[in-house]
Protein backbone atom coordinates (compact mmCIF):
# COMPACT_ATOMS: atom_id res chain seq x y z
CA UNK A 1 0.00 0.00 0.00
CA UNK A 2 1.61 3.36 -0.85
CA UNK A 3 1.78 6.24 1.45
CA UNK A 4 -1.14 7.99 -0.74
CA UNK A 5 -3.67 5.19 -0.38
CA UNK A 6 -2.83 4.28 3.60
CA UNK A 7 -5.81 5.62 5.68
CA UNK A 8 -5.24 8.61 8.03
CA UNK A 9 -4.79 8.26 11.46
CA UNK A 10 -8.30 8.93 12.20
CA UNK A 11 -9.85 6.49 9.64
CA UNK A 12 -7.82 3.77 11.48
CA UNK A 13 -9.26 4.56 15.04
CA UNK A 14 -12.50 4.64 13.75
CA UNK A 15 -11.75 1.56 11.70
CA UNK A 16 -10.23 -0.45 14.54
CA UNK A 17 -13.07 0.81 17.64
CA UNK A 18 -15.78 -0.30 14.61
CA UNK A 19 -14.32 -3.94 14.93
CA UNK A 20 -15.10 -4.06 18.97
CA UNK A 21 -18.60 -4.47 20.33
CA UNK A 22 -20.90 -1.67 20.03
CA UNK A 23 -20.65 1.01 23.21
CA UNK A 24 -23.64 2.47 23.76
CA UNK A 25 -23.65 6.48 25.39
CA UNK A 26 -25.65 5.08 28.04
CA UNK A 27 -26.91 1.47 29.58
CA UNK A 28 -29.25 0.73 32.73
CA UNK A 29 -27.86 -2.50 34.91
CA UNK A 30 -30.96 -4.40 36.24
CA UNK A 31 -29.94 -6.80 38.96
CA UNK A 32 -31.62 -10.48 38.59
CA UNK A 33 -33.12 -10.01 42.08
CA UNK A 34 -35.22 -6.96 41.08
CA UNK A 35 -35.96 -8.64 37.85
CA UNK A 36 -37.80 -11.85 39.94
CA UNK A 37 -38.75 -8.66 42.30
CA UNK A 38 -41.23 -7.72 39.03
CA UNK A 39 -42.26 -11.14 37.67
CA UNK A 40 -43.54 -11.50 41.63
CA UNK A 41 -45.99 -7.98 40.89
CA UNK A 42 -46.57 -9.60 37.34
CA UNK A 43 -48.02 -12.94 39.16
CA UNK A 44 -49.50 -10.99 41.78
CA UNK A 45 -52.47 -9.41 40.16
CA UNK A 46 -51.67 -5.73 41.49
CA UNK A 47 -49.71 -4.17 38.79
CA UNK A 48 -51.25 -0.87 38.16
CA UNK A 49 -50.70 1.75 41.75
CA UNK A 50 -50.31 -0.40 44.71
CA UNK A 51 -48.88 -1.52 47.50
CA UNK A 52 -44.83 -1.16 45.92
CA UNK A 53 -45.61 2.35 44.60
CA UNK A 54 -46.16 3.02 48.34
CA UNK A 55 -43.30 1.52 49.20
CA UNK A 56 -41.25 3.29 46.87
CA UNK A 57 -42.65 6.33 48.19
CA UNK A 58 -41.33 5.70 51.48
CA UNK A 59 -37.94 4.78 50.43
CA UNK A 60 -37.52 7.79 48.39
CA UNK A 61 -38.89 9.93 51.35
CA UNK A 62 -36.57 8.35 53.63
CA UNK A 63 -33.86 8.75 51.29
CA UNK A 64 -34.60 12.55 51.46
CA UNK A 65 -34.84 13.21 55.00
CA UNK A 66 -38.18 12.55 55.67
CA UNK A 67 -40.08 15.05 53.61
CA UNK A 68 -43.24 14.50 51.83
CA UNK A 69 -42.66 12.30 48.43
CA UNK A 70 -45.21 10.96 45.62
CA UNK A 71 -44.35 8.99 42.73
CA UNK A 72 -45.11 9.77 39.21
CA UNK A 73 -45.36 8.02 35.67
CA UNK A 74 -42.35 10.47 34.69
CA UNK A 75 -40.12 13.39 35.60
CA UNK A 76 -41.79 15.98 33.27
CA UNK A 77 -45.41 16.13 35.24
CA UNK A 78 -43.94 16.57 38.42
CA UNK A 79 -42.39 19.75 37.32
CA UNK A 80 -46.35 20.68 35.72
CA UNK A 81 -47.71 19.59 39.02
CA UNK A 82 -45.20 21.59 41.22
CA UNK A 83 -46.29 24.91 38.82
CA UNK A 84 -50.26 23.67 39.42
CA UNK A 85 -49.76 23.07 43.07
CA UNK A 86 -47.69 26.87 43.13
CA UNK A 87 -50.66 28.10 42.03
CA UNK A 88 -48.92 29.68 38.83
CA UNK A 89 -51.18 30.01 35.52
CA UNK A 90 -52.04 32.49 33.16
CA UNK A 91 -50.05 35.76 32.93
CA UNK A 92 -47.41 34.49 35.28
CA UNK A 93 -43.60 34.25 34.30
CA UNK A 94 -41.08 31.40 35.59
CA UNK A 95 -37.36 32.16 35.31
CA UNK A 96 -35.98 28.79 33.50
CA UNK A 97 -32.62 28.03 31.41
CA UNK A 98 -32.61 27.54 27.83
CA UNK A 99 -30.71 24.83 28.18
CA UNK A 100 -32.06 21.62 28.83
CA UNK A 101 -34.67 19.17 28.03
CA UNK A 102 -37.63 21.06 26.13
CA UNK A 103 -39.86 19.62 29.02
CA UNK A 104 -38.24 21.97 31.42
CA UNK A 105 -40.08 24.71 29.20
CA UNK A 106 -42.74 22.99 27.90
CA UNK A 107 -44.69 22.55 31.33
CA UNK A 108 -44.72 26.25 32.05
CA UNK A 109 -46.44 26.63 28.47
CA UNK A 110 -48.56 23.65 30.13
CA UNK A 111 -50.13 25.52 32.76
CA UNK A 112 -51.04 28.79 30.88
CA UNK A 113 -47.34 30.87 32.14
CA UNK A 114 -44.59 32.18 30.28
CA UNK A 115 -40.75 31.17 30.26
CA UNK A 116 -38.26 33.95 31.05
CA UNK A 117 -34.73 32.69 29.70
CA UNK A 118 -31.65 33.35 31.32
CA UNK A 119 -28.26 32.83 29.74
CA UNK A 120 -26.09 30.27 31.11
CA UNK A 121 -22.97 30.51 32.89
CA UNK A 122 -20.46 28.68 30.33
CA UNK A 123 -18.80 27.05 32.90
CA UNK A 124 -21.09 24.90 34.73
CA UNK A 125 -23.32 25.18 31.61
CA UNK A 126 -26.35 25.54 34.26
CA UNK A 127 -28.34 28.71 34.83
CA UNK A 128 -26.55 32.15 35.55
CA UNK A 129 -27.43 33.24 38.68
CA UNK A 130 -25.82 36.38 38.47
CA UNK A 131 -28.11 37.45 35.86
CA UNK A 132 -31.63 36.24 37.61
CA UNK A 133 -32.31 39.46 39.31
CA UNK A 134 -32.38 41.25 36.43
CA UNK A 135 -34.67 39.00 34.82
CA UNK A 136 -37.27 39.28 37.56
CA UNK A 137 -40.65 41.47 36.77
CA UNK A 138 -43.67 41.93 38.81
CA UNK A 139 -45.34 39.13 36.66
CA UNK A 140 -42.45 36.86 38.11
CA UNK A 141 -43.94 33.94 40.07
CA UNK A 142 -40.83 31.44 40.42
CA UNK A 143 -37.67 30.41 39.26
CA UNK A 144 -37.33 26.56 37.62
CA UNK A 145 -33.16 25.63 37.64
CA UNK A 146 -32.11 22.53 35.92
CA UNK A 147 -28.81 20.31 36.94
CA UNK A 148 -27.84 20.09 33.55
CA UNK A 149 -25.22 16.14 33.58
CA UNK A 150 -26.65 16.19 37.71
CA UNK A 151 -23.96 19.64 38.86
CA UNK A 152 -25.86 21.15 40.86
CA UNK A 153 -27.08 25.00 40.99
CA UNK A 154 -25.83 27.02 43.68
CA UNK A 155 -28.71 26.22 46.30
CA UNK A 156 -27.41 28.62 48.65
CA UNK A 157 -27.68 31.46 46.04
CA UNK A 158 -30.64 30.71 44.37
CA UNK A 159 -32.79 30.29 47.33
CA UNK A 160 -31.32 33.39 48.69
CA UNK A 161 -32.59 34.59 45.36
CA UNK A 162 -36.36 33.30 45.67
CA UNK A 163 -36.76 34.61 49.40
CA UNK A 164 -35.65 37.78 48.49
CA UNK A 165 -38.32 38.43 45.48
CA UNK A 166 -40.73 35.75 47.24
CA UNK A 167 -40.61 33.55 44.75
CA UNK A 168 -41.46 29.87 44.80
CA UNK A 169 -38.58 27.49 43.12
CA UNK A 170 -39.33 24.28 41.23
CA UNK A 171 -36.12 22.52 40.84
CA UNK A 172 -35.35 20.67 37.65
CA UNK A 173 -33.26 17.75 39.60
CA UNK A 174 -34.25 15.16 36.97
CA UNK A 175 -30.44 14.63 36.54
CA UNK A 176 -29.40 15.19 40.12
CA UNK A 177 -30.10 12.02 41.93
CA UNK A 178 -27.61 11.38 44.53
CA UNK A 179 -25.91 14.60 43.94
CA UNK A 180 -24.89 16.90 46.69
CA UNK A 181 -24.59 20.56 47.97
CA UNK A 182 -22.47 20.97 51.38
CA UNK A 183 -23.16 17.07 52.52
CA UNK A 184 -27.04 17.77 51.91
CA UNK A 185 -28.74 15.19 48.88
CA UNK A 186 -30.87 17.52 46.68
CA UNK A 187 -33.96 17.15 47.83
CA UNK A 188 -33.83 17.13 51.43
CA UNK A 189 -33.98 20.56 51.29
CA UNK A 190 -35.24 23.37 49.36
CA UNK A 191 -38.93 24.04 48.13
CA UNK A 192 -40.51 21.53 45.08
CA UNK A 193 -37.74 18.97 43.80
CA UNK A 194 -38.10 17.24 40.86
CA UNK A 195 -36.39 13.82 40.10
CA UNK A 196 -36.51 11.62 37.25
CA UNK A 197 -35.99 7.71 36.99
CA UNK A 198 -36.11 7.66 33.03
CA UNK A 199 -33.62 4.82 31.82
CA UNK A 200 -30.67 6.98 31.13
CA UNK A 201 -30.92 8.08 34.80
CA UNK A 202 -28.34 6.82 37.59
CA UNK A 203 -31.23 4.89 38.63
CA UNK A 204 -34.55 3.89 37.16
CA UNK A 205 -37.88 2.71 37.20
CA UNK A 206 -38.28 2.28 33.43
CA UNK A 207 -39.89 5.16 32.80
CA UNK A 208 -41.15 7.09 35.95
CA UNK A 209 -40.35 10.61 38.35
CA UNK A 210 -41.24 11.70 41.94
CA UNK A 211 -41.96 14.98 43.50
CA UNK A 212 -40.35 16.05 46.71
CA UNK A 213 -43.29 18.33 48.52
CA UNK A 214 -43.14 20.53 51.75
CA UNK A 215 -45.98 19.35 53.81
CA UNK A 216 -48.72 17.13 53.80
CA UNK A 217 -51.01 19.37 52.39
CA UNK A 218 -49.01 20.01 49.43
CA UNK A 219 -48.89 16.00 48.86
CA UNK A 220 -52.37 15.49 49.03
CA UNK A 221 -52.75 18.11 46.36
CA UNK A 222 -50.10 16.10 44.10
CA UNK A 223 -52.32 13.19 44.74
CA UNK A 224 -55.19 14.93 43.18
CA UNK A 225 -53.49 16.27 40.31
CA UNK A 226 -52.04 12.73 40.00
CA UNK A 227 -54.85 11.02 39.60
CA UNK A 228 -57.91 12.56 37.49
CA UNK A 229 -58.50 15.07 40.40
CA UNK A 230 -60.46 12.52 42.89
CA UNK A 231 -60.56 12.66 46.37
CA UNK A 232 -61.84 9.08 47.81
CA UNK A 233 -63.49 8.59 50.98
CA UNK A 234 -64.97 6.01 53.32
CA UNK A 235 -66.29 2.58 50.56
CA UNK A 236 -67.90 4.35 48.11
CA UNK A 237 -67.61 8.16 48.33
CA UNK A 238 -65.94 10.45 45.56
CA UNK A 239 -65.33 13.86 44.73
CA UNK A 240 -63.60 15.81 42.19
CA UNK A 241 -62.63 19.39 43.06
CA UNK A 242 -60.09 20.07 40.47
CA UNK A 243 -58.75 19.04 36.85
CA UNK A 244 -56.42 16.67 37.58
CA UNK A 245 -54.39 14.24 34.65
CA UNK A 246 -53.46 10.74 34.79
CA UNK A 247 -49.87 10.15 35.89
CA UNK A 248 -49.70 7.54 38.42
CA UNK A 249 -47.02 5.12 38.37
CA UNK A 250 -47.33 1.42 38.07
CA UNK A 251 -46.08 -1.23 40.77
CA UNK A 252 -44.10 -3.11 38.07
CA UNK A 253 -42.35 0.16 37.54
CA UNK A 254 -42.31 1.23 41.31
CA UNK A 255 -40.83 -2.36 42.38
CA UNK A 256 -37.86 -1.58 39.59
CA UNK A 257 -37.26 1.77 41.50
CA UNK A 258 -37.26 -0.18 44.62
CA UNK A 259 -34.55 -2.93 43.15
CA UNK A 260 -32.30 0.21 42.00
CA UNK A 261 -32.41 2.41 44.92
CA UNK A 262 -29.92 0.40 46.99
CA UNK A 263 -27.51 0.10 44.16
CA UNK A 264 -27.70 4.28 43.78
CA UNK A 265 -24.32 4.74 45.37
CA UNK A 266 -22.28 2.07 44.23
CA UNK A 267 -23.74 3.10 40.87
CA UNK A 268 -22.40 6.78 41.49
CA UNK A 269 -18.83 6.02 42.64
CA UNK A 270 -18.23 4.11 39.52
CA UNK A 271 -19.72 6.61 37.17
CA UNK A 272 -16.60 8.91 39.47
CA UNK A 273 -14.12 6.59 38.82
CA UNK A 274 -14.31 6.51 35.08
CA UNK A 275 -15.05 10.13 34.49
CA UNK A 276 -11.64 10.62 36.62
CA UNK A 277 -10.18 8.24 33.84
CA UNK A 278 -11.59 10.93 31.15
CA UNK A 279 -9.91 13.70 32.75
CA UNK A 280 -7.04 11.79 32.97
CA UNK A 281 -6.59 10.75 28.99
CA UNK A 282 -8.30 14.38 28.19
CA UNK A 283 -6.84 16.84 29.87
CA UNK A 284 -3.41 16.44 28.60
CA UNK A 285 -1.51 19.06 26.92
CA UNK A 286 -1.65 17.46 23.95
CA UNK A 287 -5.59 16.58 24.12
CA UNK A 288 -6.32 20.99 25.61
CA UNK A 289 -4.73 21.98 22.52
CA UNK A 290 -7.98 20.45 20.36
CA UNK A 291 -9.87 23.15 22.21
CA UNK A 292 -12.23 20.96 23.51
CA UNK A 293 -14.24 21.96 26.23
CA UNK A 294 -14.57 19.70 29.39
CA UNK A 295 -16.94 19.68 32.36
CA UNK A 296 -16.35 21.24 35.99
CA UNK A 297 -14.52 18.39 37.52
CA UNK A 298 -16.52 18.54 40.99
CA UNK A 299 -15.67 14.87 42.15
CA UNK A 300 -17.86 16.64 45.59
CA UNK A 301 -21.82 17.25 44.61
CA UNK A 302 -22.16 15.75 40.90
CA UNK A 303 -23.20 12.28 40.56
CA UNK A 304 -21.58 12.29 37.11
CA UNK A 305 -25.26 11.55 35.32
CA UNK A 306 -23.48 12.80 31.70
CA UNK A 307 -20.34 13.50 30.94
CA UNK A 308 -20.40 16.04 28.17
CA UNK A 309 -17.72 17.55 26.19
CA UNK A 310 -18.47 21.07 24.26
CA UNK A 311 -16.89 20.97 20.56
CA UNK A 312 -14.91 23.89 19.47
CA UNK A 313 -16.23 24.95 16.26
CA UNK A 314 -14.17 27.90 15.34
CA UNK A 315 -11.36 25.04 15.05
CA UNK A 316 -12.90 22.39 13.19
CA UNK A 317 -13.75 21.95 9.53
CA UNK A 318 -16.82 19.70 9.96
CA UNK A 319 -19.67 20.35 12.90
CA UNK A 320 -20.91 17.98 15.79
CA UNK A 321 -23.19 16.01 13.27
CA UNK A 322 -19.61 15.19 11.56
CA UNK A 323 -18.32 14.11 14.31
CA UNK A 324 -20.84 11.99 15.91
CA UNK A 325 -21.38 10.21 12.38
CA UNK A 326 -17.97 9.26 12.78
CA UNK A 327 -18.15 8.25 16.30
CA UNK A 328 -21.59 5.82 15.90
CA UNK A 329 -19.41 4.49 12.95
CA UNK A 330 -17.06 3.64 15.22
CA UNK A 331 -19.45 1.65 17.06
CA UNK A 332 -19.63 4.45 19.80
CA UNK A 333 -22.87 5.92 21.31
CA UNK A 334 -23.29 9.69 21.79
CA UNK A 335 -25.85 12.03 22.42
CA UNK A 336 -26.69 15.74 22.23
CA UNK A 337 -28.16 16.94 25.51
CA UNK A 338 -29.66 19.54 24.41
CA UNK A 339 -29.98 22.36 21.46
CA UNK A 340 -31.31 25.46 23.58
CA UNK A 341 -34.90 25.52 23.65
CA UNK A 342 -36.03 28.97 22.32
CA UNK A 343 -34.42 28.00 19.01
CA UNK A 344 -37.30 25.64 18.35
CA UNK A 345 -39.61 26.16 15.75
CA UNK A 346 -42.54 26.33 18.87
CA UNK A 347 -40.60 29.00 21.08
CA UNK A 348 -39.79 30.71 17.84
CA UNK A 349 -43.17 31.80 17.02
CA UNK A 350 -43.69 32.99 20.51
CA UNK A 351 -40.66 35.53 19.39
CA UNK A 352 -37.39 34.12 20.79
CA UNK A 353 -34.76 34.38 18.06
CA UNK A 354 -31.24 33.43 17.26
CA UNK A 355 -28.77 35.35 19.46
CA UNK A 356 -30.93 35.87 22.17
CA UNK A 357 -28.57 33.84 24.20
CA UNK A 358 -25.58 33.27 23.18
CA UNK A 359 -23.65 31.20 25.56
CA UNK A 360 -26.29 28.88 25.80
CA UNK A 361 -26.42 28.96 22.07
CA UNK A 362 -22.92 28.06 21.48
CA UNK A 363 -22.98 25.01 23.62
CA UNK A 364 -26.27 24.34 22.17
CA UNK A 365 -24.72 23.76 19.18
CA UNK A 366 -21.61 22.07 19.90
CA UNK A 367 -22.37 20.04 23.46
CA UNK A 368 -21.60 15.95 23.12
CA UNK A 369 -22.14 13.61 25.56
CA UNK A 370 -20.01 10.79 25.31
CA UNK A 371 -20.58 7.10 26.76
CA UNK A 372 -20.75 6.85 30.83
CA UNK A 373 -22.14 3.81 32.80
CA UNK A 374 -21.15 1.62 35.49
CA UNK A 375 -21.03 -0.90 33.24
CA UNK A 376 -17.99 0.80 31.54
CA UNK A 377 -14.01 0.08 32.14
CA UNK A 378 -11.08 1.55 31.56
CA UNK A 379 -10.84 0.03 28.64
CA UNK A 380 -14.24 1.58 27.09
CA UNK A 381 -12.95 4.89 28.11
CA UNK A 382 -10.04 4.68 26.23
CA UNK A 383 -11.18 3.68 22.95
CA UNK A 384 -14.05 6.93 23.39
CA UNK A 385 -11.11 9.45 24.32
CA UNK A 386 -8.82 8.16 21.19
CA UNK A 387 -11.64 7.71 18.74
CA UNK A 388 -13.18 11.14 19.99
CA UNK A 389 -9.52 12.91 19.36
CA UNK A 390 -8.64 11.22 16.51
CA UNK A 391 -11.82 12.71 14.93
CA UNK A 392 -10.61 16.38 16.29
CA UNK A 393 -6.96 16.08 14.84
CA UNK A 394 -8.24 14.69 11.52
CA UNK A 395 -10.61 18.16 11.18
CA UNK A 396 -8.59 20.58 12.67
CA UNK A 397 -8.75 23.81 10.68
CA UNK A 398 -5.31 25.03 9.43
Amino acid sequence: MSASTRPAPADRAVATAATLPPLPFTRPIIDEETIAGVVEVLRSGWITSGPKVKEFEAKLSEFCGGRPVRAFNSGTCTMEIALRIAGIGPGDEVITTPLSWVATSNVILEVGARPVYVDIDPVTRNIDLNRVEAAITPKTRAILPVDLAGLPVDRDRLHAIAKKHKLRVIEDAAQSFGSTWKGKRIGSFGDFVSFSFHPNKNVTSIEGGCLVLNNEQEAKLAEQYRLQGVVRTGYDGMEVELVGGKFNLTDVAARVGLGQLPHLDAFNAKRAELVKIYFELLDTPANRALGLKLPVADFTNTNWHMFQVVLPEEKLTIKRAGVMERLLAAGIGCQVHYPAIHLFALYRRLGWKDGDYPLAEYVGRNILTIPLFPAMNRADVVRVVDTLTAILRAHQKA
